[in-house]
């Protein structure tokens, strides 16, 4: 069986990514999970220097989720390129970077380091995090602001470039539009959804940033509907991401229009689910006969259940 997808001139092994903010650099995780063996891994979010990220309390459990505001913490782009960027070539990893930006031109900027490092696989934009309030979501949820931070990027690099959209819009087709027309070689999605949790106790937020990113099965649903709405909206590969907690919620995106997934929450609670979603992965397809896991992507029957309502 061909467990191997393609994003744009991107092809890797199989459709699992490690989710950006979820699995730290990779080299931390690279004493338990083979990183060779995963699709991608897509780094923490980077800015063009360090960030501290918001104050703790930032994480805390939900029903069937988590809501995090952790603020794009980071190292900053140079200290990633020259300290673990090394690691993970040498691990093999197929790395995929998240970019941040407060403006425009640090976008570019990010990006244009990294195409020049030796090691990255691809960009992915992140104009989606409803955490900070300055950058970021104020592109992301503007269409012309999509399209123009995307077409800058895309100059500036020839790395397979990956907008992260935000599902805090009415209308998250015409912004995966927008970055398929600003020269985007495919959308990921979602991130998460901006949530509140309070303690009735206290009567106060119980993260520090008030409001978070809700993650986690909670949201997949949603983000299961959002990726088959897109994927008939754009031509371009659909990343999905959103609760994936195993191989077949995994199936479920690809069935739905996703070329690839992205797994971020389920590996906080099992840093081990990695092979058990390619061996889920491959029982599904001897089980159904299929020989290539690209030909599940948008598979989705609709018109047999449109019959059976009829």
């Amino acid at each position: 069986m061909d467990l191997s997808v393609s994003i744009g001139p991107l092809t890797l092994k199989n459709p699992f990514i490690a989710a950006s903010g979820c699995f730290g650099y990779g080299v931390e995780y690279a004493d338990v999970v083979d990183l060779s063996s995963l699709g991608g891994v897509a780094v923490k979010g980077l800015f063009l220097t360090e960030r501290e990220g918001h104050p703790a309390p930032r994480i805390v459990e939900t029903p069937a989720g988590m809501l995090n505001a952790i603020g794009l913490q980071g190292i900053g782009v140079r200290r990633f390129v020259d300290e673990k960027l090394p690691e993970l070539r040498a691990r093999r990893a197929t790395v995929i970077v998240n970019v941040c930006g407060t403006t425009l031109d640090e976008y570019v900027e990010v990006s244009r380091i990294l195409s020049d490092a030796e090691g990255v696989a691809a960009i992915e934009l992140n104009i989606s995090c409803p955490n900070i309030k300055e950058g970021g979501i104020q592109f992301g949820c503007s269409l012309n602001g999509t399209f123009d931070v995307v077409s800058a990027v895309r100059r500036v690099t020839r790395l397979p470039l990956i907008p992260k959209l935000t599902p805090n819009v009415t209308d998250v087709p015409s912004f995966a539009r927008a970055a398929e027309d600003a020269g985007a070689d495919a959308v990921s999605l979602v991130n998460t959804f901006l949530a509140m949790v309070i303690d009735v106790e206290t009567r106060r937020p119980k993260i520090s940033n008030v409001v978070g990113g809700l993650s986690g099965p909670a949201i997949r649903p949603i983000a299961v509907r959002m990726v088959y709405e897109c994927h008939q909206s754009v031509k371009i590969p659909i990343v999905g991401m959103g609760g994936i907690a195993d191989a077949r919620d995994a199936i479920e995106f690809m069935l739905a229009g996703a070329t690839a997934v992205q797994v971020g929450t389920a590996n906080f609670v099992d840093p081990f689910i990695w092979p058990k979603l390619v061996d889920g992965l491959r029982d599904y397809m001897q089980r159904h006969a299929i020989a290539r896991a690209a030909d599940l992507v948008g598979a989705i029957d609709t018109q047999s259940a449109l019959a059976e309502r009829l």
